[in-house]
């Protein structure tokens, strides 16, 4: 007998009493018993039998319900007598990105469980969905198994990393619905000259560049350029690989740095080196079903360190949604000039791209068009969460309709108003940072309306106290009628958290409330 369980009702998710993310708690707590291809699930001390399609090995009897993508969800008899869909996700990682998509869906009506791998202690904490820390989520067969095991029928797959490294091919060859490009769709984020070379032969608009592996050749270009001028590592670099020269001497320091240096690894070993953009970025999704695209609202991040869009880069330290700059005729212009043409040429490469198209903007200041700076194959951080706290569709079927190319004729829910996430991250980020430090009156800040605080970079310590361990610790998360409220709120929930050993952005928004500013937790 193998071990589950799950709520039924209008939203079904799995749930650890104990917070924490060993399956050998489930021994005793949860079961599924599995006859003739069915599911019997207990709840509130009843038992209801449904027939379930499990994605394993035709010849592993426990598993001999083995279908097709279409019959990834379970039926289930609703009290009208309806029969409703339900499905088991998987979401793949640990960041306040999967927090927000776990929170999601655990209000999908088509969401049966729900585990996260390996999640982090705001996500157990919450009981948004049961966190499995000891899967190793670089290792597909380990992920394989687990989900044949436990009836998987749509994995998320939430950072990159494991998309770069073939994560999603594996999980669809083994007959898995999965949301996330395959490695080779995935290099549109793995390497920004593929990318750029992809741009030239498509015609989609992005900055003048070059792509050089010799400093020496790299300097001669940036000089006969001038500055402002961008370098970029080609590979993935945790989102700090991009440097903003307004000097000469900024640029060849920064060549050096990658290409002499190494300061990034093998991500640096060649350079992008790009013209200067000047105008307002944002930050434009697209869910893409490998022919098929459907644009997500809008939203604006905000890179920089320090208030005014000051210092170096980071992952990010706040956004809002939706973005004002991006007008509905703008939102059309970029999916006509940009994703479905990319969309388009990855499928004639013979890499279809299945997942989300984020879509890094320039709307340059002197044309007031957009250009492409970079993808992402992930929804953004801390973008997503904006996104999700406004998203009232039913993320599991909507990601399940794009695994089975079926997106034409989706439309996607989303509430009104607006909605701000402002990133507290440890003193020191992005350079060195102190890790342990003790974070306090999380419960108050969710006490404001409307508040939702996400975890990116927390644990618990033997005290049972949440403590920073990573760079970017949480994302205090508001929604409001319109932004000025939604950005209230959200300072007002920083304000209850009590942590020393933290800092944030004090004008997240700014570019949009300009006259609006917020001292800065340091």
């Amino acid at each position: 007998m193998a071990c589950i369980s799950a709520n039924i009702g209008t939203s079904v998710r799995i749930f650890d009493s104990h917070r924490h993310s060993s399956l050998s708690r489930f021994v005793g707590i949860h079961c599924r018993c599995i006859f003739r291809n069915s599911l019997s699930v207990f709840y509130g001390g009843a038992l209801r039998s449904n027939s379930v399609y499990h994605h394993g090995p035709r010849d592993d009897p426990l598993f001999n319900g083995y279908q097709s993508f279409s019959a990834a969800f379970s039926s289930i008899s609703s009290d009208n007598g309806v029969a409703e869909e339900r499905v088991v996700v998987l979401v793949i990682g640990g960041g306040g990105r999967e927090h927000a998509i776990c929170h999601a869906l655990k209000r999908s009506p088509s969401c049966d469980a729900i585990f996260c791998a390996p999640g982090n202690a705001g996500i157990s904490n919450a009981g948004d969905a049961t966190c499995i820390s000891d899967l190793d989520i670089l290792d597909s067969s380990a992920v394989i198994s687990f989900c044949q095991k436990w009836g998987v029928g749509l994995v998320v797959v939430g950072p990159e990393a494991p998309l770069v490294a073939g994560l999603a091919n594996d999980l669809v060859k083994a007959g898995i619905p999965t949301f996330g490009p395959s490695s080779e769709a995935a290099a549109l984020e793995g390497s920004k000259t593929f990318m750029k070379n992809l741009c030239d032969k498509y015609g989609i608009p992005t900055a003048k560049y070059q792509t050089f592996t010799d400093p020496s050749a790299a300097k001669k270009y940036i000089k006969a350029q001038g500055a402002p001028i961008v370098i970029k590592a080609d590979g993935l670099a945790a989102g700090k690989g991009v440097i903003v020269a307004m000097t000469l001497d900024e640029a060849y320091e920064a060549v050096d740095s990658m290409l002499v240096k190494g300061v990034f690894g093998s991500a640096g070993c060649r350079v992008v080196v790009e013209e200067f953009l000047e105008g307002e970025e944002a930050s434009f999704f697209a869910l893409v079903d490998g022919e098929n695209a459907i644009p997500l609202e809008s939203a604006q991040d905000h890179k920089r360190v320090g208030d005014g869009d000051t210092g170096p880069n980071t992952g990010g330290m706040g956004a809002y949604s939706p973005a004002p700059i991006l007008t509905k005729e703008l939102q059309s212009l970029v999916m006509e000039s940009i994703i479905l043409p990319t969309v388009k040429g990855m499928s004639e490469e013979g890499c279809k791209f299945v997942g989300v198209l984020y879509a890094g903007l320039m709307i340059e200041k002197k044309s007031g068009l957009p250009k492409l700076i970079e993808y992402n194959v992930r929804f953004g951080d801390p973008e997503c969460q904006v996104l999700m706290v406004r998203l009232e569709s039913d993320l599991a079927r909507v990601l399940l309709a794009a695994c089975q190319g079926e997106l034409i004729g989706v439309s996607l829910d989303w509430s009104s108003g607006s909605a701000m996430v402002v990133v507290m991250a440890s003193n020191g980020y992005p350079g060195s940072y102190e890790k342990g430090t003790v974070i306090r009156n999380l419960e108050e800040a969710e006490q404001v309306p409307s508040v939702k605080v996400f975890h990116a970079g927390t644990a618990l310590d033997s005290d049972g106290n949440f403590i920073a361990t990573g760079g970017r610790v949480l994302g205090v998360t508001a929604k409001g009628k319109d932004l000025e409220e939604a950005r209230e709120r959200a300072y007002q929930a920083v304000e209850q958290i009590n942590w020393q050993g933290g800092f944030n952005r004090g004008d997240i928004g700014w570019r949009a409330l300009p006259h609006k500013r917020s001292s800065a937790k340091s």
